[in-house]
């Protein structure tokens, strides 16, 4: 008894322990945001896609793990981007192949298109991107803001700053929502409406998801804190260009249009996470 009571308080101080971890917290802060989204608004509009496209990326995840490293890889990412794209998806009706297509195309990135040892493209953001920019009269994103829920926003911001912080990514977060807002006041002040429209998309599914997963995801962010800040602000001022293209009509905008953010981020996350590689090996 004095042997087993030990040890058995220090696994649950394991257990503890493990739901507390950084990863842990963030799949935590995924599924509330698909709860809250389908329960509070039902942005989903059911739960089949989710299966469809859940189970897509995990098998991918699975079948490439196996054969491209003979190991059975970790599945949180494949948890998260299937969250992600079932979320964010909108095909036409009736239309399922864009679920598993995105979810292939996603969870195949992180495999294929690598430089130096790492994959370029968040898994999710690779997977909207290209549907949106090769589909585009068949697919398009939920971007509008859920509702005017205060209550239910304050939630998911509260839990979320506080899983990046836990992360040790606050500084991105916070950087994107302060440049996005800066950017607002400039697009509303050009254009000549109210800041608040300008502002309102960042309560919305796509801004919650690229603030809390895409922008922060360690393995496709440059590796020191003042490039993943530079980074962050050129997201930010790309997309702000893409907005005021599309409400200017230039020739060209209307291929961002649906995702600005999105695009944005699909175009520049590559490019200084490719020449922050090349310094480090440079240096190395």
């Amino acid at each position: 008894m004095s042997v087993d009571a030990p040890a058995a308080a220090g696994s649950r101080g394991s257990f503890t322990a493990s739901l507390t971890t950084p990863k842990s917290l963030i799949t935590f802060l995924i599924t509330l945001l698909i709860v809250v989204a389908e329960w509070r608004y039902g942005a989903m509009g059911g739960f089949r896609k989710l299966a469809i496209t859940l189970g897509t990326c995990v098998g991918t995840e699975l079948l490439l793990g196996y054969l491209v490293r003979g190991v059975r890889p970790p599945l949180q990412s494949a948890y998260i981007t299937g969250m992600s794209l079932s979320l964010l998806l909108r095909p036409q009706a009736g239309l399922e192949w864009p679920f598993v297509a995105g979810a292939a195309l996603s969870i195949g990135s992180k495999y294929v298109l690598r430089y130096r040892g790492k994959h370029l493209w968040n898994p999710s953001n690779f997977g909207l991107a290209v549907l949106v920019l090769l589909a585009p009269t068949r697919v398009a994103l939920l971007s509008h803001e859920l509702g005017n829920d205060i209550l239910g926003n304050l939630v998911i911001w509260t839990i979320g700053l506080m899983v990046v912080s836990r992360a040790k990514v606050l500084h991105v977060t916070l950087t994107y929502a302060a440049s996005f807002v800066v950017f607002a006041v400039l697009r509303a002040w050009i254009l000549g409406v109210p800041i608040s429209s300008e502002v309102a998309p960042l309560t919305g599914p796509m801004y919650q998801l690229l603030c809390f997963f895409m922008l922060t995801d360690p393995p496709t962010t440059p590796g020191t804190v003042r490039k993943r800040i530079a980074s962050t602000v050129i997201v930010a001022a790309v997309e702000c260009v893409f907005r005021l293209a599309n409400d200017w009509h230039w020739p060209g905008a209307g291929l961002v249009a649906p995702a600005p953010p999105i695009i944005a981020l699909f175009l520049v996350g590559p490019i200084t996470l490719g020449l922050d590689l090349r310094a480090r090996s440079k240096a190395a």
